[in-house]
This record gives C-alpha cells, sequence and structure tokens, in this order.
C-alpha cells in the first residue's frame, strides 16, 4: 500500500502515512529526528505506508508549492472534535462516581466495597489499554475505536439496571473494557497524524477535554446522585456513547488493515498475557481489599497478595519469551527511557488518582458535605490542569524541550500532597482544596510531557505499542493506587473507631454501620458523630501517606527520563 492515497472530499488526495523515520533501522546509533517534517530534504515518496497497518506518522504533502515545508493534509479540525466526543465521555466516567460512592455504597449497603466499583473499572482498564495498540494494528484503528464504543455504552447501561454491588462490579469491568480503546486509541491516531513537535499542543487541547470531562464529572454525578439516582448518571452516558460512534464512523475515512480473513486476525492476539496480567492485577486488587475488611492475617488475604508477584513475573515471561505478537513487548517495557517514563506515569498516577478517589468521600463523611458539594469542592482544580497541560504543549513546542517540564510536573504532585494533609487534619475544605489545585497542576503537566518523552523515545515500528504501554503503566498505578490508598484508610478507620468509641461492642457495632452506609452517621448522636467525622479525618491523613510516597518516587524515577531535542 506504499503509494495509496485516499480522497479526503476537498480536491486534494489525504496524506499517505509515513514509513521509517529518518535514518534506517541499521543505524541505531544516530539520533532520531521526532520533530516537525525538517525542510525540503523529507520527500513525499520515502515509502509511505498505511496508518491502519500501524504506521507511526501521516506522510508530509506539499501544498502544490515547491519548497513550502511540508503539513500533513489531514482534517484536524473535523477529527479532534469527533474524537473529542468519547474523550469527554471517558474522562466524565472516571469521576462521574467519585461524588457518589457514598450514595452508591450506602444504597447497596455495601459502603466498605466501594473500591471495587473503581477498581473493577480499571482492572479491565489496566488489561485491554495495552491490548488495542496492537489490535489496532490488526484490525485498524477505527474499528477497534467504534468497537470500544459500543462496549463502553453497554456497560454503562448494566451500570445503570445493576441490583447490587456484584452487578454493577461487573458492568463496570465491561464498560472498563471500551474506556481503554477510548483512551489509548485516541493517542495513536494523533501521533499517526502530526508531528512530535507539535505533539505537545495537540495532546494539550486533548487533555483541555479530558480535564473539562473529569472536571464535570464529579458536580453531575452528585447533581444526579442528590436530585434524581445515580443509577441516572450511568445511563445518560449510552446516548453520548452513541454520538461518538456516529461521529466517528462518518469522520475517520482510513483504509483496511490488510486485506486477511478476520479469523487470522484473531489468532494474532495476545490472549495468554492478556489473561495473565488481568489474573494478577485481579489477585493484588482482592488481596488488598479483603485485607482491609477481613484482615490481613487471615489465608483468603495471604494467598491471593502471595499469588499476584508469581503471575506478574509469568506475564513478563509470557511477553519476553512466549507471545509470538505481544501487546507489551519487552525491548519496549526494558528500554531504559521508555521504563523510566514508564515508571514515573506508574507512580505519579498512583499517587494522584489515589487522593481523587477518596478525597470526596472524606468531604461527604469528614465534613458532612451533600454530594453535590463534595463535586463542586474539585472544580477551582480545573483551571489549574487546563492550564498546566495547554501550557506544557506550548512549552515543547516553543523550545523543543520536555525534561525539565517533566520534573516540575512531579513536583508539584509531591508538594501538592502537604496541603492535603494538614487540611485533612485539621477538617478543611479550603486548605485541602489548595492541595487539590496543586497536584492536579502537577499532574496535567507530566501526563503531556511523559507521553512525549515516550513517543520521542521509542523507535517508529513501536510507536503505537510504545503508547499503548504507557496506558498500562497509567492503568496499573490507578488501580493499585486507589486500591493501597483505600486499604489504608479502611484499616485506619478500624482502628480510631475501635480506639475512640467506648465498649467494643458498641464500637464494632458502629463501625461496621458506618463502613457500610454514610446516612449511619446522620443518624448518630452528635457528640458520637462528631467523633466519627474526626476519625474519618484521621484515616483519611494516614490515606495520604502511600499517595506522598507515590509522589517521591515519580521524582526519582523521572529523573532518569531522557531528553531528546524535538526539532523543528
Amino acid at each position: 500500500m506504499g503509494s495509496r492515497t485516499i480522497s479526503a472530499g476537498n480536491g486534494f488526495p489525504t496524506a499517505p502515512l509515513l514509513g521509517q523515520r529518518h535514518g534506517t533501522s541499521g543505524s541505531s546509533n544516530k539520533v532520531v529526528s521526532h520533530g516537525t517534517f525538517a525542510g525540503s530534504s523529507h520527500d513525499a515518496e520515502t515509502g509511505a505506508t498505511n496508518i491502519e497497518n500501524g504506521s507511526p506518522r501521516v506522510e508530509a504533502v506539499f501544498n502544490g508549492v515547491s519548497g513550502d515545508p511540508p503539513k500533513p493534509r489531514v482534517k484536524m479540525a473535523a477529527l479532534i472534535p469527533a474524537l473529542a466526543i468519547g474523550i469527554f465521555l471517558v474522562a466524565l466516567d472516571q469521576t462521574l462516581t467519585i461524588a457518589t460512592y457514598g450514595k452508591i455504597g450506602s444504597e447497596l449497603q455495601a459502603l466498605n466495597s466501594t473500591s471495587w466499583i473503581a477498581t473493577s473499572y480499571f482492572l479491565t482498564l489496566t488489561t485491554f489499554q495495552p491490548l488495542y495498540g496492537k489490535l489496532s494494528d490488526i484490525f485498524s484503528r477505527k474499528s477497534c475505536l467504534l468497537f470500544a464504543y459500543v462496549i463502553f455504552g453497554l456497560g454503562c447501561l448494566g451500570c445503570g439496571l445493576a441490583r447490587n454491588i456484584v452487578e454493577l462490579c461487573i458492568a463496570r469491568a465491561i464498560a472498563g473494557a471500551g474506556g481503554g480503546g477510548m483512551n489509548a486509541l485516541v493517542s495513536i491516531l494523533v501521533t499517526d497524524l502530526v508531528s512530535l513537535r507539535d505533539r505537545g499542543v495537540w495532546q494539550g487541547y486533548i487533555n483541555i477535554v479530558f480535564a473539562a470531562g473529569m472536571s464535570a464529572g464529579a458536580p453531575v454525578g452528585g447533581l444526579f446522585a442528590d436530585n434524581v439516582s445515580w443509577r441516572w448518571a450511568f445511563i445518560v452516558q449510552c446516548p453520548i456513547a452513541l454520538l461518538a460512534f456516529l461521529s466517528v464512523y462518518l469522520v475517520l475515512d482510513l483504509p483496511r488493515a490488510g486485506h486477511s480473513h478476520w479469523s487470522a486476525k484473531f489468532l494474532r492476539i495476545d490472549f495468554i498475557g492478556a489473561f495473565t496480567l488481568v489474573s494478577a492485577v485481579f489477585l493484588l486488587l482482592f488481596g488488598l481489599d479483603n485485607g482491609s475488611n477481613e484482615g490481613w492475617s487471615k489465608k483468603i488475604t495471604i494467598v491471593p497478595l502471595a499469588l499476584a508477584p508469581v503471575l506478574f513475573a509469568i506475564f513478563v515471561f509470557v511477553e519476553a519469551k512466549v507471545a509470538k505478537e505481544p501487546f507489551a513487548p519487552g525491548h519496549v517495557i526494558f528500554n531504559p527511557p521508555l521504563l523510566a517514563a514508564y515508571g514515573a506515569n506508574f507512580f505519579g498516577v498512583a499517587a494522584q488518582m489515589g487522593v481523587l478517589f477518596f478525597i470526596a468521600l472524606f468531604f461527604q463523611a469528614a465534613l458532612g458535605m451533600s454530594a453535590t458539594w463534595s463535586g463542586l469542592v474539585f472544580m477551582p482544580s480545573t483551571f489549574f490542569a487546563l492550564s498546566g497541560s495547554l501550557g506544557a504543549g506550548l512549552v515543547m513546542k516553543r523550545t523543543g524541550q520536555y525534561y525539565w517540564l517533566t520534573l516540575i510536573g512531579y513536583f508539584l504532585l509531591l508538594l501538592g500532597s502537604i496541603p492535603m494533609v494538614l487540611g485533612a487534619g485539621q477538617q478543611s475544605a479550603t486548605i485541602t482544596g489548595i492541595g487539590l489545585s496543586v497536584l492536579t497542576f502537577g499532574s496535567s503537566i507530566f501526563i503531556t510531557t511523559t507521553l512525549i518523552a515516550i513517543i520521542a523515545n521509542a523507535a517508529p515500528e513501536d510507536t503505537a505499542v510504545a503508547i499503548a504501554c504507557s496506558y498500562l503503566f497509567r492503568s496499573l498505578g490507578t488501580t493499585i493506587g486507589i486500591s493501597i490508598s483505600t486499604a489504608t484508610l479502611q484499616q485506619m478507620l478500624r482502628v480510631n473507631l475501635a480506639q475512640n468509641l467506648g465498649g467494643a461492642d458498641r464500637a464494632r457495632e458502629i463501625e461496621g454501620q458506618v463502613r457500610l452506609s454514610l446516612d449511619y452517621i446522620r443518624r448518630l448522636d452528635p457528640d458520637v458523630a462528631i467523633i466519627v467525622r474526626k476519625c474519618y479525618a484521621i484515616a483519611t491523613q494516614w490515606a495520604f501517606i502511600p499517595t506522598a510516597i507515590f509522589a517521591v518516587l515519580a521524582v526519582t524515577s523521572s529523573l532518569f527520563i531522557r531528553e531528546k531535542k524535538l526539532d523543528r
């Protein structure tokens, strides 16, 4: 398909895709140019390949004027709004439940199991995000993205119809399988279509949409929970998913990914690696959750926690030695510059999401806020998230550098944890909100810059897989960050309630009811309710300890990221 072009409907052919970047595969010691197409030395006849076969760039074509800088012939102005619908939706979904966990757990009498509403979603998100990178090389970017929208919409419908916590978690897992593609495939597509020097700006635009979705999710979810039902917070996502499906179907016009039969493509999927990864993550999360609820010395807690590292090791072996087409190949994961970026992503997202998950519960349980108000507390951090992401993209476009920006982002993540600890101890929404704003500002910077670092240091033929693997580490960080922080909070809540409430039987009764439903706090005697809310605040402070450790590890890992000049 080297010379194939596609009509854009405007009298010009759209750009076929870049083949290899400057330099050949045999010149690995040369510096690879990852920047905007650098002048007239780059010709349109460099062996263009097909986007649907995983090529990492759009071929540049000239605008009919000899000597003009080559620009991609891609309708980004039409494509980005179409992709933005799905990006907004998946971001909205991630925070839609933040302000509703208390309501959901209380109605289903399972407040102590609400972490599984998030972890069941991120369990499949973790597995499918890296898998979509390889699947899109096999089946095409467009087909996989449309499939992701369908699965996500069905999962959201199942959440709205769930009758108990088990059904809700199963439906969340289905939604996560779709959400993984909605995230990863958009990043892969945009990387296919624009130069790396401009990639940060485009990522900034995408992150604005993502931040807007995340910012809207908590207050929207709170409004539904307080005024209609938390179920409708999920159901309303179904028509939005349909709109995203139709928009991409109509706007995104790409060639087919080869002509082999679907069964032959199906056999190329790395099912063993995917099964091993999901099993390892599930056992780890199950052990952490069971330990905080049932005790750390019980066999049902010890066995899963002991088996999880074994399965992670098996997963690494499968990807390195067994799988013919691994979705997380060893030569990508263990490439030192990429590994440093992946590690920084893992620890940074673990710290960020560990905070975002339980901070709304802190506002409701410790401060007595409604679901609506606890969602609105997140709004001030929106400005910092938007400015951090787009600002980082503009700085990278101007300077061609990302290393110091990355370090600044991770240091701000660590800095933001300090007022959050102080605010939790003083039960102050203002101080906690300031810390949240600093944290989200830093997070929005490093999410953008580490992605550029990964693309810049990846081999051209590994671009799609390297991007997908970055989402693997983000998702692992999310699941583990939420689980460890929640386990810490639950454990310390139990200990503090037992210490501060007189009488072992009375303390055990209150502890059990409080960990099942926040509504129970409102029915307690005022003096007892004050003690319970204080215990929640202290438990929240303890839950910040693992997030602070994750932030320190993120800063340390980011020091080893390799700078590559993003040439024009």
